[in-house]
Formats: structure tokens, C-alpha cells, sequence
């Protein structure tokens, strides 16, 4: 039994989410077809995350099991060419029995986009917000965010969890030209949590909401005193890191 792993990118706009779903189309789904058809055999795919309806990956990390002895070239090319275009395989690595994409997995990045002028081309990865945003007050929420924290507040209601804490080594925004981008890694993400926060962080940003709501909102564990979530369309998986 050899453990593949495979790293992905795809376009969300069309997956109603990573994992599988009957009678939907998700990125889990559409892997896992392509593979049973290719190695003829029944198999199961596990992702290091679970992304959102319209929520793209730029390094989605898989892995599966199987017996077939299949070069990795060979399967790399063979997959990409059965699999639709708006999913591509990077890489693919024979790894220790022992990987799990999900539990072996140390620190997850996403980068959420955010466009204040019109655009043509990348305007299906991109929230476009033309109001003016004022990106102290965005870079000051980000810095609250660093470290251990319960982040209930900006997770859905719907998920199984055994608790909210996330530890986030990394939250800043960064203006590029006319758009602005917000950078954050942590070792686990809560169903919908980057959205909320930057959906909470925007309307702050404008000054819909005063800075110090910030802090009460992540003290209150409630996700109705917190922001609207910001569209899919915006947040990219970047990266999964490992040992």
C-alpha cells in the first residue's frame, strides 16, 4: 500500500465546497472520480481543509491509499488530463505511511483579496469594495488576532467542533496599487472564519463600527455580534506546511 500525496489548485466559483456532497459538485468529488477511474479501484481522497462554496486553493494538500504502482509522472499527467479544468494537480509525492494531509498538517495560509476599482481580468478572486477603507484601523483588528485566541465569534453556527481556539502566527493587510490583501496562517481555521474576519475588519475599516468592538466581539464567542461574512470569491488556500 503506497501514500500518495497531491498538491492542488483549483477555481472554487463552480465546487459547492471541498468536501463531498451528493447531488453537488465539489472539488473531494470530482478528485476522487477521476482517481477510481484512473487506478480502477475504490479509494477515498483527504484534504488538509474543508474550503467553502467559491472559495478557491492556490496549495490544497490530498492524499489517498492505493496498491496501483502507477509512476508518479505518469499519474501527475493522467490525472490532469481526466480531471476538468478548473482543477490542476502541482505535485505528486510518494510519502510516509504516517502522513495525513489534515493531522499532519502544522500551519494553513490564506490570502483574502479585496479590489477598490473596477477590474476585468481577476474579478472572479477578488471582493470589489470601493468605498474608502481606512487601513489602520484593518492592520490594528489583524494585530489583535495574533496568537492563541477563541475565535467563536467568527465561526458558523452549524459545525462540529471540540473547541474554537486557533493559534494565528501571521495577520497583516498590505495595499497593492488599487487593491488590498489580507494575509493570515494559523494551525487551524473554523468553518467561515477568515470571511467573518474580514468581513468584521471592512466594516470597522470603514468606520461602520468602532475599533473597540473588535476586542468585545471576540470576547462575546457570538457570531451574531460580529460582521457580515465577505463573498467566496476573495479567499484563496495559499499553503498547507508540514515538518
Amino acid at each position: 500500500m503506497r501514500t500518495v500525496k497531491l498538491t492542488l489548485e483549483y477555481d472554487g466559483t463552480d465546487f459547492s465546497g471541498w468536501q463531498f456532497q451528493l447531488n453537488a459538485r465539489t472539488v473531494q468529488g470530482v478528485l476522487e472520480s477521476a482517481l477510481r477511474e484512473l487506478l480502477q479501484q475504490e479509494l477515498t481522497v483527504f484534504g488538509a481543509g474543508r474550503t467553502d462554496a467559491g472559495v478557491h486553493a492556490r496549495g490544497q494538500v490530498a492524499h489517498f491509499l492505493t496498491t496501483n504502482a502507477m509512476g508518479l509522472r505518469d499519474l501527475q499527467k493522467s490525472l490532469n488530463a481526466l480531471l476538468p479544468a478548473d482543477v490542476v494537480v502541482r505535485c505528486v509525492e510518494e510519502v510516509d505511511e504516517k502522513f495525513h494531509a489534515r493531522y499532519s498538517a502544522l500551519w494553513r495560509s490564506y490570502r483574502y483579496t479585496i479590489s477598490q476599482e473596477p477590474i476585468a481580468l481577476g474579478r472572479m478572486y477578488a471582493w470589489f469594495w470601493s468605498q474608502r477603507l481606512d487601513e489602520e484601523l484593518m492592520g490594528q483588528c489583524a494585530r489583535m488576532i495574533l496568537g492563541e485566541h477563541d475565535f467563536q465569534a467568527f465561526s458558523k453556527v452549524e459545525t462540529e467542533v471540540k473547541h474554537f481556539r486557533c493559534t494565528v502566527r501571521l495577520a497583516e493587510w498590505k495595499r497593492t496599487d488599487s487593491s488590498l490583501t489580507f494575509d493570515i496562517e494559523a494551525n487551524r481555521f473554523l468553518y467561515g472564519m477568515v470571511r467573518a474576519l474580514v468581513g468584521t475588519m471592512v466594516e470597522i475599516g470603514r468606520r461602520y463600527r468602532p475599533l473597540d468592538d473588535f476586542q468585545r466581539i471576540m470576547d462575546s464567542r457570538d457570531r451574531r455580534q460580529a460582521g457580515m461574512a465577505a463573498p467566496p470569491g476573495g479567499l484563496v488556500l495559499e499553503k498547507v506546511s508540514y515538518r
